[in-house]
């Protein structure tokens, strides 16, 4: 089983950053391909980021991309989301997720196995 804790949300200007963090409680994090979303008031849950077992391949949503950066640190068991400027669009609750499939497909939600609780992030106008 594993358990994912995200952390770093809160409360951020227009045009602002703030980096998330999910630590995996598995000793073998490495094994599993990582992913963000993201839920925002009244709206179905969206594909933000994802990240292979390696951290060599990266891939975001259009609306994120040149913006978000993920990453993660194998030997610290956690995966980051570094997001710089935000925009009130960016305001949602963020999850991080891990899948244990073979063959998977990296922006489905339906493909990721385990989710953490999830994290509120508010970007003001």
């Amino acid at each position: 089983q594993v358990q994912l804790v995200e952390s770093g949300g809160g409360l951020v200007q227009a045009g602002g950053s703030l980096r998330l963090s999910c630590a995996a409680s598995v000793r073998t994090f490495s094994l599993y391909p990582m992913a963000w979303f993201r839920q925002a008031p009244g709206k179905e849950r969206e594909f933000v980021a994802h990240i292979t077992w390696s951290g060599v391949s990266t891939d975001y949503a259009d609306s994120v991309k040149g913006r978000f950066t993920i990453s993660r640190d194998n030997a610290k068991t956690t995966v980051y989301l570094q997001m710089n400027s935000l925009k009130p669009e960016d305001t949602a609750v963020y999850y991080c997720a891990a899948t244990s499939r073979a063959g998977y497909s990296p922006r489905i939600m339906g493909q990721y196995d385990y989710w953490g609780q999830g994290t509120q992030v508010t970007v003001s106008s």
